[in-house]
């Protein structure tokens, strides 16, 4: 039983958020029961992302539904507030935090208070002040922008397909992806993938009509996976009609022309920016103290450095590798560290609680799979490396294990099956950015985008 009643709070409702929350309903079933604590998860979306998936949703292989995990439904013994935490006071234990209702209610943000606290934001894309970037960029973690991203490359076909200005076409068949890392390449290989099949419905748009640039800061692309096989991924790509650039900086894209840092210059009406995340700036606002990467000091058993009743993991957190062999190496973060971490994190909270002895968390990193498109990937796993179609076979056989609910690993599969059955899906929806245009043009209101914009379309 605890010690007190426990009022505890999860800001955020990713990887850590919702498996702390999910493992505290189990552990504290009891407790939960009979009113002794009470779980509030604070979250943005009403929705977990599975974002391993979000290349494979924005190549039409996975459904956007099934990509995300409903968090109400999933936890159905807490209490779920959709909105933002926008600073918190840890010496109070209160946490102002801004709702939908927020600015209707024109009542300012609501404190929250709680006795313990879970800060799990996350990250954000971490961008640079590269002029145009703000205008035309494309960012690539949400289900939104996967599928915002996919409309939109089918939408520089239609347009490429119609044109008869040549710069026009070379632009709209021209596409930028900034970053070398899972989301980048991942991205790439599948957009390009299926981009190369649905050419095939165009009467006047070849594959070797499009170009697909990769551009790196570094001298090598997912070093997650090991020296060799980003070489062998660098090859693959570039058998595939891929620039990838290594060594090279995107310096600009204002007015639509990707300026590089090797005085290389494209037309694109289309850049993709994965270089990196950053904190989230809840992290700035609370009296928690952050690293020198303005993430959250931890321990070991996932408290927050020097104070009480504070516990934190993935993206925000700094914690400590035990199982590294140098001194003061901290846990990567990324998904498999998190979804450990999670489970380590609602045990140690229930153990406090409780007045039981924490848990240290310690989890060696096993490897990497990624894909590459339709039967083509890289991983290395357990010292193992393997390329092509095995390594995408894994790929998919490990992110199905991984994917919250039997729910969305039978969707999933039962999608993965159908696809291999049937041809893909080659239409573009970009009108669902924009629902309202058609009757808003109907009713004769303004249109929301102004020319040379389609109102109807994802540009």
């Amino acid at each position: 039983m605890v010690k007190e009643r426990a009022r505890i709070l999860v800001v955020g409702g990713g990887y850590v958020g919702m498996y702390t929350a999910l493992r505290l309903q189990r552990k504290l079933k009891r407790e939960l029961d009979r009113g002794e604590a009470e779980i509030t998860v604070v979250t943005p979306d009403p929705y977990m992302t599975y974002q391993p998936f979000l290349p494979e949703a924005a190549a039409g292989s996975i459904s956007p539904r099934h990509v995300v995990v409903p968090l109400r439904r999933l936890l159905d013994r807490c209490r779920v507030v959709i909105g933002e935490a926008t600073s918190i006071d840890h010496a109070k234990r209160t946490a102002a935090v801004t709702t939908l209702a927020t600015e209707e209610e024109r009542t300012g943000p609501q404190q929250l208070s709680y006795d313990e606290l879970v800060l799990a934001p996350g990250s954000i894309s971490r961008t640079l002040p590269i002029p145009g970037l703000a205008d035309h960029g494309i960012g690539f973690k949400t289900v939104e922008e996967a599928i915002g991203l996919r409309n939109h490359v089918i939408e520089q076909m239609d347009i490429a397909s119609s044109t008869r200005d040549p710069a026009i076409r070379d632009a709209a068949l021209t596409f930028v992806f900034v970053g070398g890392g899972y989301a980048g390449v991942e991205a790439l290989g599948e957009l390009e993938d299926m981009a190369r099949y649905t050419a095939r419905y165009y009467h006047n748009v070849r594959p070797e009509d499009m170009k697909w640039i990769l551009v790196e800061a570094s001298d090598r692309i997912l070093p997650e996976v090991g020296e060799e096989m980003g070489r062998y991924t660098v090859t693959e790509l570039r058998r595939r009609n891929i620039d990838v650039r290594l060594n090279t900086r995107l310096e600009s894209c204002a007015d639509r022309v990707a300026v590089l840092s090797d005085g290389a210059r494209f037309p694109t009406r289309t850049v993709v920016w994965t270089a990196g995340v950053k904190p989230h700036p809840i992290l700035a606002a609370s009296d928690l103290p952050l690293n020198e990467r303005g993430r959250l000091k931890c321990t070991p058993r996932l408290t927050i450095e020097g104070t009480t009743h504070a516990w934190a993991a993935g993206d925000a957190a700094a914690v400590p590798d035990v199982t590294a062999a140098e001194p003061g190496r901290e846990c990567a973060p990324n998904a498999q560290h998190a979804l450990r971490q999670a489970k380590t994190l609602g045990d140690n909270i229930a153990h406090s609680l409780r007045g039981e002895p924490l848990d240290t968390y310690s989890h060696k990193y096993v490897g990497s799979v990624a894909s590459l498109g339709l039967h083509k990937g890289v991983a290395h796993v357990y010292g193992r490396k393997l390329k092509g179609y095995p390594a995408w076979f894994m790929h998919r056989v490990y992110h199905l294990s991984r994917v919250p609910t039997f729910n969305r690993k039978a969707r999933v599969l039962a999608e993965w099956t159908l696809s291999g059955l049937f041809k893909r899906e080659i239409v573009s929806l970009g009108s669902l950015e924009h629902p309202r245009a058609e009757f808003e043009l109907a009713a004769g209101g303004k249109p929301p985008h102004t020319p040379p914009d389609n109102p109807k379309g994802s540009s």
